[in-house]
């Protein structure tokens, strides 16, 4: 039985960012298994997350579709506040929008492609749909949380939301994590392009203008352990064809720390999406000295100028990896992302009055 009373409900689509942040929570709150419940729906195979009392599955699928949301409904009811880590699942976007009266105590933690999709989606009549309820839920909520202001004020024009902005980066994958090994002395430049398979990072643009390099002393890494199978083939196929053995496209999911080392051999970073995306990583190579390329007018790449990081813009790409700003921007990421301050924000989203 779910029993949500007097608790903070946490409805999650299921990601990378989400056992982290559960861990996180256990380990920085006390009152964490007696105050906050889990309804986690996605798949645990590809994240698997430690069971606790605390932690229900939640399945949409034919035979348990009625029964769960019937279990979701009710847990919102019985909620003091409700916690939408993504909106990105159309059952629990319908059931909101159908339940107004729980919208107030709710807080949209936005991950990015939930809110741009209204930009950048297709439009289908499944999309229409979804859109639908999505803009009849999004307009009521009482509270949304996301560290760049610009992505709320996008919420606030595109949907026409009321809600409260509480600024916090949220997620473990968005602090500053120090390598275990030291950035070392390599030949060449290792350049970084994007961040998953998702065709949002616009790979083969940027290897088209990096094929002017290809004589250089450059090696590129793409990874693609996630996203688009279909995109990811078409990528790597395009890089080994134009950079031969210059080129790795990388299949493999890293686990964090893994991947903390792989970063700390990057030289330059590309991410030439449409949208904020990739936030934990673009940090992470900012703390570590990195030079990073992304589209100047992204709210991203605003809030991190705001913050007095310098980034670049990929129109202007050369191949050299220093830059004035580079210890300015390690002092400030250093700084920003800590461990105490997520807990110190969290908090204070935990323990205010929903309502007010």
């Amino acid at each position: 039985m779910i029993h949500a009373k007097n608790k903070i409900l946490h409805v999650c689509h299921l990601d990378k960012f989400i056992p982290p942040f559960i861990d996180f929570i256990e380990e920085n709150f006390d009152d964490f298994e007696k105050r906050h419940l889990f309804l986690i729906s996605g798949d645990s195979d590809l994240y698997p997350y430690k069971q606790r009392n605390n932690i229900c599955r939640l399945h949409f699928d034919k035979k348990n579709r009625l029964k769960h949301l019937a279990a979701l409904a009710k847990a919102c009811h019985q909620a003091d506040k409700i916690i939408l880590h993504g909106l990105f699942n159309y059952e629990v976007i319908r059931l909101l929008a159908l339940m107004p009266w729980v919208l107030p105590k709710s807080y949209w933690a936005i991950w990015g492609g939930d809110l741009y999709t209204y930009k950048l989606g297709e439009r289908t009549r499944q999309w229409e749909k979804r859109e639908f309820f999505r803009r009849i839920a999004i307009k009521r909520l009482g509270h949304i949380i996301n560290y760049q202001q610009g992505d709320y004020d996008l919420a606030v024009s595109w949907y026409a939301a009321k809600a409260k902005w509480h600024e916090c980066f949220m997620y473990t994958s968005n602090l500053f994590h120090e390598p275990s090994v030291a950035s070392g002395v390599h030949s060449g430049i290792n350049i970084l392009v994007g961040n998953s398979a998702d065709p949002s990072n616009n790979h083969i643009d940027v290897l088209e203008k990096l094929a002017a390099y290809k004589d250089e002393d450059i090696h590129i890494y793409v990874p693609l352990s996630y996203g688009d199978k279909q995109h990811a083939e078409t990528v790597a196929l395009y890089g080994e064809q134009v950079f031969g053995v210059k080129f790795t496209a990388m299949h493999t999911f890293m686990k964090h720390e893994e991947y903390t080392d792989f970063l700390a051999q990057v030289d330059i970073a590309i991410f030439n999406h449409d949208r904020q995306q990739a936030m934990g990583t673009i940090r992470n190579l900012l703390g570590m000295g990195k030079k990073v390329y992304m589209k100047q007018h992204l709210t991203s790449a605003l809030k991190l100028a705001q913050d007095g990081i310098k980034t670049f813009d990929f129109g202007e790409f050369d191949l050299e990896c220093q830059f004035p700003e580079k210890d300015e921007n390690q002092t400030r990421i250093k700084s920003i992302f800590t461990a105490k301050k997520l807990r110190m924000k969290l908090d204070l989203i935990f323990n205010e009055d929903a309502k007010s």
